[in-house]
């Protein structure tokens, strides 16, 4: 598994250096590579469908239990067969539709990089690379609806979606570390076992929520819902594979996946029921005041999502099972009607619903996979969209508490998306062809061709269920924790209450299709409300952060250095001293303290009267010559104390400094420019509050028990390990070698950037600028 996920980024890898290759005839020829991974994921069908759960680890970071982890099981293989099987179609209609265009290769990368980022996050068995696979999928979908990079609406649309997509992997990223810290592990298999424990956790409803919001910000739940439809200044290929069927259903994955070990909880599934039920209601009336092809489609889009999300929160057999059957149904009809869409706007050149019909006469088959796309969102029989709706209201029937509220829901959504699908699948192709279109011509096979297989999927898979119930359906209901092996998927169920609801959500949707027409007026008047819209309350709450963020910046970071030791210094005494004074009681062991000898109030007299003179003089090498006298008063200390090692590396580096300190400052001007009263009066309240705060956090430390045990290692084991009597060195050499190593690094870069300056000539016209 880990090879078929690779695959997609080596293939992105191959492109940089043979891009020109893939930019004319032989481009279609990229769809080999999804084709190649949909036979290899097809090849484990059989093994799912009787039960097998494949997995594979491949050590990453043991020691922190992070490793490359991959699960196969129903869920993941339907959602790796979608991303390989759309994938092909959508890799072959591309070489089509960006026939000729100069980054052609590049547009191939970004599609194999986020093909396999999704390959990855389906399968992966551990949140940690979860994760990472996750925050792949933003970045590659960042560069792939910001392709057309040279206009400024598609630029924006890529940083909105990475703006929201990437506020939910913050808050993923929080949900896995504090889930792995409750069960102690990020195994995604072993939580399963841990699922009481889990709703037991205080830490639970603090969980789920954190998992709540990644998964609505990547699958468009309201209040996130708006990146999506702006998402749609992405070219037609990536509309339909990321925002159809993959994508935008890794919200939905996650939530998926993650039933069998938070669900079974009224928190968990309240919240998806409610925040499921506004999505899918509020977003299908959205669509009905759309012109653009592809904004109808995307609110349609959201609203579905909004249904599955629903249906997980329902937690029943019934509901998963209506939920395993309906991402299918989604995924064939709406990459269909995108699919539709794209080729409607390259062959007529608008995709304004409002100045097209008639388009059969001059595109039958495009006309036929929209018609079929269109009656299976419709939920008409013989599709597989019917089953689906059938299924769904089944689920909502027999929920129990507040079944009619939610019928209802379910209803008027169903009637709405079926005026979405007429409206992107049947509209544009009937009437009389406009004059503005006689010269639309029919496209090219690699364009028509893979809607009509989809189209066909929808209507074969209606017709003979059995295709995909034992293979796909029961084994996915089986990995969201249900037993379905009871269950069969057919067409008909008899005359009962499923039947009566489908007979009238088709009889009020064809009534409401041909009473409200797409209009312009319409959306205008909806246009007047957008200021209450969450995308325009967000952006609000954007642009008054980005005053805070530049008032606190101009405060806090406004290039002083003197400044930012302030507030170090301030922060840290206010939170010691809070510690120290208000938190806990002081105690200071007096019995510790040894008493003053007559040299060591000498030596302190000087160093105090070397600190008062550094800060009064006004000259800078006095300052310096003073500094040094304190330093090297600390150095007597030390040796007093039974320390030389640490006099001598004190004496070392105060001598230098004294030295580098002359070198730089002798050029300067002899006086200093004293600041004024008020600031010298502030540093030194801060400067003593800050000596007050150390000296009797050390006196603190006396008073608290020793723990000799670190102390005790390293003495036992410096010359037996390390083959070293001085421990010190010992522990900097070998114990802690690579921190140290690091850190004499960082010295020498220092000291090559401070060479580089020192030797720096600049020209008389550089200087000026």
């Amino acid at each position: 598994m880990l090879t078929a996920i690779l695959l997609g980024f080596l293939f992105a890898l191959f492109l940089v250096f043979t891009g020109k290759f893939f930019r004319g005839k032989l481009a279609v020829l990229s769809a080999l590579i999804p084709a190649g991974l949909f036979a290899y994921f097809a090849s484990f069908i059989s093994k799912i469908s009787a039960g097998e759960i494949i997995t594979k680890t491949y050590e990453w970071v043991p020691a922190f239990g992070v490793n490359l982890s991959f699960k196969l099981d129903g869920l993941s293989l339907l959602f790796s067969l979608m991303i390989t099987g759309i994938g092909f179609l959508v890799f072959s209609y591309t070489a089509s539709y960006l026939k000729g265009h100069k980054y052609l290769d590049r547009f191939y990368g970004y599609l194999s990089v986020f093909m396999a980022a999704m390959l990855g996050l389906v399968l992966s068995n551990n949140i940690i690379s979860l994760f990472v696979f996750w925050e792949l999928t933003s970045i590659s979908s960042f560069f792939l609806i910001g392709f057309n990079n040279d206009s400024a609406a598609s630029r924006k649309s890529a940083l909105t979606a990475l703006g929201i997509t990437g506020l939910g992997g913050f808050f993923l990223l929080s949900g896995v570390l504090l889930l792995g810290s409750m069960t102690g592990t990020y195994n995604i298999t072993e939580m399963l076992s841990m699922q009481e424990a889990i709703a037991g956790s205080e830490y639970y409803i603090l969980a789920a929520s954190l998992f709540f919001v990644a998964a609505f910000t990547k699958s468009a739940q309201f209040p996130f819902h708006f990146w999506l439809p702006a998402a749609m200044k992405a070219p037609t290929p990536v509309s339909t594979y990321l925002h159809s069927a993959t994508m935008v259903k890794a919200g939905v994955y996650l939530l998926m996946r993650f039933t069998p070990i938070l669900g079974d909880h009224p928190f968990w599934n309240n919240t998806l029921i409610i925040v499921g039920g506004i999505t899918m209601v509020y977003t299908a009336i959205h669509s009905l005041f759309r012109t653009d092809l592809k904004g109808i489609l995307a609110y349609s889009t959201i609203s579905a999502l909004g249904i599955l999300v629903f249906l997980i929160g329902l937690g029943t057999k019934a509901a998963f099972l209506a939920a395993a059957v309906f991402i299918m149904v989604h995924a064939l009809y709406k990459a269909t009607l995108f699919l539709v869409a794209g080729i409607i706007d390259h062959q007529a050149g608008t995709r304004d619903v409002t100045k097209l019909a008639g388009l059969r006469k001059v595109m039958m088959p495009v006309a036929i996979a929209g018609f079929l796309a269109a009656i299976s969102s419709a939920g008409i029989p013989p599709t597989i969209g019917f089953l689906g709706k059938e299924l769904t209201y089944e689920a909502s029937l027999n929920f129990g508490t507040g079944t009619i509220i939610i019928v209802i829901a379910i209803v008027l959504t169903k009637i709405f998306l079926l005026w979405a699908g007429f409206a992107a699948g049947i509209k544009p192709f009937m009437g009389k062809l406009p004059e503005a279109q006689k010269e639309t011509k029919m496209p090219g096979l690699l364009m028509w061709f893979p809607p009509i297989i989809l189209a066909v999927l929808s209507i074969l898979f209606g017709i003979f269920p059995s295709l995909i119930e034992s293979a796909i359906v029961k084994p996915m209901v089986f990995a969201l924790g249900a037993d379905a092996s009871e269950d069969h998927l057919a067409l008909w169920h008899g005359f009962n209450t499923v039947l009566l609801l489908s007979a009238v959500t088709i009889g009020v949707g064809l009534l409401l299709y041909f009473l409200v027409r797409p209009s312009n007026k319409l959306e205008q008047k909806v246009a007047k409300l957008e200021f209450i819209s969450p995308r325009s309350i967000m952006e609000k709450g954007n642009y008054y952060f980005v005053i805070f963020s530049r008032f606190w910046t101009n405060v806090f970071q406004n290039g002083y250095l003197r400044n930012y030791v302030t507030s170090i210094i301030l922060f840290l005494v206010i939170l010691v001293g809070y510690i120290l004074f208000g938190h806990q009681r002081l105690v200071i062991d007096h019995s510790q303290l040894a008493e003053i000898t007559a040299y060591e109030l000498v030596v302190a007299l000087i160093l105090v009267a070397g600190v008062l003179y550094t800060v009064f003089t006004k000259s800078r090498l006095a300052a310096v010559a003073a500094m040094g006298v304190v330093g090297l008063s600390i150095c007597l200390i030390f040796v007093f104390y039974s320390a030389p090692d640490l006099a001598m590396t004190q004496f070392s580096i105060d001598t230098l400094t004294v030295i580098l300190f002359v070198l730089v400052l002798y050029r300067l001007p002899k006086y200093l420019s004293l600041s004024d009263y008020k600031m010298r009066l502030r540093d030194g309240v801060l400067s003593l509050a800050l000596g007050t705060i150390i000296c009797v956090l050390a006196l603190q430390v006396l008073a608290e028990p020793a723990n000799n045990e670190i102390g005790d290692f390293y003495a036992k084991n410096a010359y037996l390990l390390a083959h070293g009597k001085n421990v010190v060195n010992v522990i900097l050499v070998d114990f802690r070698g690579t921190d140290t190593l690091i850190e004499i690094s960082v010295l020498a870069i220092a000291a090559i950037g401070v060479f580089g300056l020192l030797k720096l000539r600049l020209k008389s016209t550089d200087r000026t600028q």
